[in-house]
């Protein structure tokens, strides 16, 4: 029986051994190899991850000391690429091929996981004052190089509020959306609109533009305060009208 445990303890021995070495042959692999022959090279077949949307955010925060302590603490478990002072001060906080912590439970055309697809942009902002010049200024630079090294569709700049409604409603209503846009970053319509089209329907409008479809109603306070700035400021026939404009521009690329 003894002679038998030591055989049963040199072949374990032998097993541990050879799942140590295939995990440093091979990291992340989920199991050990028996044999040194099921060991393949990594494929050269891959590139880095390429960013295809931008979410912008207001930090809620009196000062950029404070936001940047919420940024960069383990426990608060948030993040973003980039942190913008109200003095126009770019804080780079993760790579942009890095999936940031900005977003959380969220969606935007078809994808759950915005994380994994955006760039996220902190902007140093309570929520309840405009946004400095310097401040948008630098952000202008920072979006323009993001279209410089990932070709973004230009719809493809959004809020938090966008795509979470029902959670978050930055970056607010002090929000410069339309400067964005006349620089080529995100859609927008000046009225008067022209009538939607006869049997437009605007939750499916909002879907097409990116809006979740699961939540209608925060979809469309969304969409108006984004694209409006008030909720409830456009009759049902302009809201429509407004809809079928920025799905025109989006479709057209403009």
């Amino acid at each position: 029986m003894f002679s038998v445990g030591k055989d049963f303890q040199r072949a374990g021995l032998a097993i541990v051994l050879r799942c140590a070495l295939a995990a440093v042959l091979v990291a992340g692999m989920s199991g050990c190899a028996p044999t040194a022959s099921t060991v393949r090279p990594t494929s050269p077949n891959f590139d880095a991850r390429r960013p295809n949307l931008v979410v912008i955010h207001h930090t809620s925060d009196d000062t950029i000391e404070e936001a940047l302590q919420t940024l960069t603490t383990p426990a608060r478990k948030v993040s973003a690429h980039y942190l913008i002072g109200r003095d126009g001060e770019v804080v780079a906080l993760v790579d942009e091929k890095e999936r940031a912590w900005h977003a959380g439970l969220s969606w935007w055309g078809g994808m759950r996981d915005v994380n994994s697809l955006s760039i996220g942009i902190e902007l140093d902002n309570n929520g309840d004052e405009p946004f400095a010049d310097a401040q948008i200024v630098s952000l202008l630079e920072v979006l323009a190089g993001i279209q410089k090294r990932y070709h973004l569709p230009v719809a493809n700049v959004v809020g938090h509020g966008d795509v979470a409604p029902s959670r978050k409603v930055d970056p607010s209503v002090y929000f410069p959306w339309k400067r964005l846009a006349e620089n080529g970053f995100g859609l927008w319509c000046d009225p008067p609109w022209a009538p939607a089209p006869e049997g437009f329907d605007l939750a499916i409008a909002l879907v097409a533009l990116g809006y979740d479809p699961a939540q209608p109603e925060g979809a469309r306070r969304a969409f108006l305060r984004h694209f409006a700035g008030d909720e409830n400021r456009l009759s049902p026939d302009e809201e429509k009208a407004l809809a079928a404009c920025l799905l025109d521009r989006k479709m057209s690329g403009e």
